[in-house]
C-alpha cells in the first residue's frame, strides 16, 4: 500500500474559477501518495494551525500574504506561489507593485509560471530573491481547456443546452468600475460633486493618471455592453443571451437588463468551461475568458466599440489579439452571422499561435498538475513528514495566529468591510461532501485511475483527499 508523503494545503478563494482545476490537482497529487486539504483560502488560514506541516500552494505572492506566510514558515509549514494574474496583467512596474512581495515571495521556495512570458516577468523582477527557483510548468486552470478534459463536463454541458438552447456567451470584467462593494473599485465614491475621489482598492499601485484613464476607459466600454445587450436580444430573436459577470463585480445592473429581455440570463454558475463548450460565440473586452476560448477553439470576439490602445493592448493585450475584433455593432452583427452560419470559427493565424506558445505553457503532453506535481516530489525526496520548526518559532506563528484571526475577525464584522460574509459566500458558496465525491469520480474515470480516491470532510469546512 503506498505511504502517504507530506500533504498539500490546497487554498480556494474564488470558488467556481479555482475549484475544478485545484480538485485536478488534488486527484493527481493523490495518485502520487500526496493527501490533500482543500477548501476556503480564507477559512484555511483561519485554522492553519489545525493542520499538518504541509505545502501551502498559494495563488499569489502578494503584500496581503506577507503576515500569513510567516505565520505558516514558523509552523513549519513549505509555499509554493503562482500567481492567478499573471497571465493578462498590468505593465510590468504596476503588476510588480501590485502583486509581488518581496517579503512574501522569501517564503517562497518554487514558483509555477503559466508560460515563458510570465517567467521573463517574474526574472525581471528587481527583487526577485536570489534562490528563487521558477517552472513554465503552466496553470491548473488551463489543463481543463484541453480537450481530453471536455468531457469532466459532460453532464454540465447538456443541462445548460437544454435550459438555455441555442445561446451567445457574454462574459464581462468591470469590477474595477462596478466591483461588488464601491470600495473595491478603481474610485471611491464621492459625496460632493467637485470632491476628489480617492483611490479603491482595485488602484492598488497605479499612478492617479493611469487609474483615471483606465477607469474612464472601463465605463466607456461598460456603457458599450449595457447597450450592446439589449441590442443582441433585439438583433437574435432565435438565440438566448448568457451574461456571465466576473466574480467580484455587481451584478445588479444586469439582472435589471435580463428583467426587460425575456431571452437574457445572469449567471455566475459553475466554471467557466462547460459554458463555452455550450454556446456558439463569446462576446468579451479585454477578458480572459478570450484567452480560454483560443485555447478550445471556441469562436471569440472582442467588442471594442471603445477604443484605448494604452490599455487595449497593453494590460489586455492578450485577450484582445486573439479573438475576433469587432468596432462597431454593426460588424459585431455581421461576424457572429459568420460563425452562426459556419463561415467563420474561432480565431486563428501563425502571429496568434505564437502568442499563445509564449504565454501558456503544458497545452501538450504532461498537464500543468502533473508538472507541478513533479516540482513537489523533488522537494520533499519521498518524505513523509516536513521538519519540525523549533518551539521558539512554533510560539511566535501561533501568537501571530491568534492576533492575526482575532483582528481580521473584528474587521470583517464592522459596516461597510469589503469582506463581509455576504461577499464571502458569494465568492465561495457552500459545497457538499457528496458534490466533492461526483467531482473527483469524474476525474478520476477521466485519468483512467482505478483505485478509489477518499474524500473525508474536515471540521465541515474542508475536504482531505488521498488514497
Amino acid at each position: 500500500m503506498m505511504t502517504n508523503k507530506v500533504p498539500l494545503l490546497i487554498p480556494v478563494e474564488n470558488q467556481v474559477r479555482e475549484l475544478d482545476p485545484k480538485l485536478l490537482l488534488a486527484c493527481i497529487a493523490a495518485r502520487r501518495g500526496f493527501p490533500s486539504y482543500i477548501g476556503s483560502r480564507r477559512e484555511i488560514h483561519f485554522h492553519i494551525t489545525s493542520f499538518p506541516r504541509g505545502i501551502y500552494l498559494s495563488k499569489s505572492a502578494t503584500a496581503a500574504s506577507d503576515m500569513m506566510f510567516r505565520i505558516m514558515h514558523r509552523l513549519g509549514h513549505k509555499i509554493v506561489a503562482w500567481d492567478e494574474e499573471a497571465l493578462v496583467h498590468l505593465p510590468d512596474d504596476i503588476y510588480y507593485s501590485r502583486r509581488l512581495s518581496p517579503k512574501a515571495m522569501s517564503y517562497v521556495s518554487h514558483f509555477f509560471a503559466f508560460g515563458e512570458n510570465n517567467v521573463q516577468l517574474w526574472c525581471q523582477y528587481p527583487q526577485l530573491p536570489n534562490n528563487a527557483k521558477i517552472h513554465a510548468t503552466g496553470n491548473p486552470r488551463n489543463d481543463l481547456l484541453r480537450p481530453e478534459l471536455h468531457s469532466y463536463y459532460d453532464d454540465e454541458v447538456e443541462k445548460i443546452q437544454q435550459a438555455c438552447g441555442d445561446f451567445i456567451l457574454v462574459n464581462t470584467n468591470f469590477n474595477h468600475v462596478n466591483a461588488f462593494t464601491p470600495v473595491q473599485n478603481l474610485f471611491q465614491p464621492v459625496e460632493k460633486p467637485d470632491e476628489i475621489p480617492k483611490f479603491g482598492r482595485a488602484a492598488k499601485g497605479m499612478s492617479r493618471e493611469y487609474a483615471e484613464g483606465l477607469r474612464d476607459h472601463k465605463k466607456a466600454v461598460f456603457e458599450d455592453f449595457q447597450r450592446m445587450i439589449p441590442a443582441l436580444h433585439k438583433a437574435f430573436p432565435d438565440y438566448g443571451i448568457v451574461v456571465r459577470p466576473h466574480p467580484t463585480e455587481n451584478q445588479k445592473i444586469y439582472h435589471d437588463m435580463a428583467a426587460r429581455c425575456d431571452r437574457v440570463k445572469v449567471t455566475n454558475e459553475g466554471n467557466v468551461v462547460p459554458w463555452l463548450l455550450a454556446t456558439k460565440a463569446l462576446i468579451h473586452n479585454s477578458c480572459t475568458t478570450g484567452v480560454e476560448a483560443y485555447v478550445m477553439r471556441v469562436p471569440a470576439i472582442t467588442y471594442r466599440a471603445s477604443i484605448n490602445e494604452k490599455y487595449d493592448l497593453g494590460f489586455y493585450r492578450l485577450p484582445n489579439l486573439i479573438s475576433h475584433p469587432c468596432f462597431s455593432f454593426e460588424e459585431l452583427e455581421v461576424t457572429l452571422k459568420d460563425i452562426f452560419s459556419g463561415e467563420i470559427g474561432a480565431a486563428a493565424g501563425d502571429d496568434r499561435q505564437q502568442l499563445i506558445e509564449h504565454y501558456l505553457a503544458a497545452r501538450e503532453g504532461p498537464l500543468a498538475c502533473e508538472r507541478m506535481v513533479d516540482v513537489i516530489e523533488e522537494m520533499v525526496d519521498g518524505r513523509t513528514e516536513l521538519p519540525q520548526s523549533g518551539v521558539g518559532a512554533r510560539l511566535c506563528g501561533w501568537s501571530l495566529w491568534a492576533v492575526r484571526t482575532m483582528i481580521k475577525r473584528y474587521k470583517d464584522s464592522r459596516p461597510g468591510s469589503h469582506n463581509r460574509p455576504e461577499f464571502q459566500r458569494h465568492r465561495y458558496p457552500e459545497v457538499s461532501l457528496e458534490d466533492i465525491r461526483v467531482r473527483v469520480s469524474r476525474f478520476q474515470k477521466i485519468l483512467n485511475d482505478r483505485e478509489e480516491l477518499k474524500v473525508e470532510p474536515i471540521a465541515n469546512k474542508f475536504f482531505r483527499i488521498s488514497t
